[in-house]
């Protein structure tokens, strides 16, 4: 919103590059989620198992959610929203990763498909904004929806973190942490937006953010770095 739209967007249609190259991250990504969810635990221990269990389970199912969305929509499910889907997944179960068991983290990786899915392909419409990655729909929205389900599916069970016998989150009967989350995301919604807009207006009036129009049609590979990654001509 800071920046403005890409030149051409939206009319101009643009896809990714390589689609084969987006799912190898998407992989990468997703075997690399495992070191931060299950690694927080600092132990190999049964809480570690549990988180990458269910970080994994949420990925996939959120995956599966995207692809059932997109195949009511489109009539065809695709490797690119497969791939967004499982990220969508992954973000939203990171705040619930360490507190739900298997079947709470299919839950919250289905809605969080569901959900993200909604917010890449009408609400990103109904703004106008340019987002190329979907970084918002995917990681804003999926992190949103997943800390605040975190309130609704964390159990003593899994993480007696208030201490043996005190019921953690809604399915325990404490339902006012779902109100504890939703203060958490407010907070940082608050510093992520500001902190942004501080950056951006400091790099804008030092070195500035954004090229001319000519070098953006041009490629920055060339007009920065005059080489390019990919050479077509031969």
């Amino acid at each position: 919103m800071y920046l403005g739209k890409r030149a051409g967007y939206p009319k101009q249609p643009m896809p990714p590059h390589s689609l084969v190259l987006s799912f190898t991250g998407a992989c990468l990504l997703w075997v690399g989620w495992f070191g931060f969810n299950a690694g927080s635990a600092l132990a190999s221990n049964g809480l570690a198992s549990s988180a990458f269990v269910a970080t994994h389970f949420g990925a996939a199912a959120a995956a599966v959610s995207w692809c059932l969305a997109e195949w009511i929509k489109n009539g065809k499910a695709s490797a690119l929203g497969a791939i967004s889907g499982a990220v969508a997944g992954l973000v939203a179960i990171t705040p619930a990763a360490g507190f739900v068991s298997p079947l709470p983290a299919l839950a919250v990786g289905f809605i969080a498909g569901l959900f993200c899915f909604w917010m890449v392909t009408k609400f990103k419409a109904i703004f106008g904004y340019d987002d190329a990655l979907d970084a918002f729909g995917v990681h804003g929205a999926g992190g949103t929806i997943g800390a605040l389900m975190t309130g609704i599916f964390a159990q003593m069970v899994v993480n007696p973190i208030f201490g043996d016998g005190k019921p953690v989150g809604g399915l325990d009967g404490h339902w006012s942490q779902v109100g504890n989350q939703l203060v958490g995301i407010l907070v940082a919604w608050v510093l992520a937006s500001v902190g942004t807009i501080v950056i951006l207006k400091i790099v804008d009036a030092t070195v500035g953010l954004r090229v001319s129009e000519e070098s953006e049609v041009d490629g920055l590979d060339i007009t920065l770095h005059g080489e390019e990654g990919y050479n077509l001509e031969s």
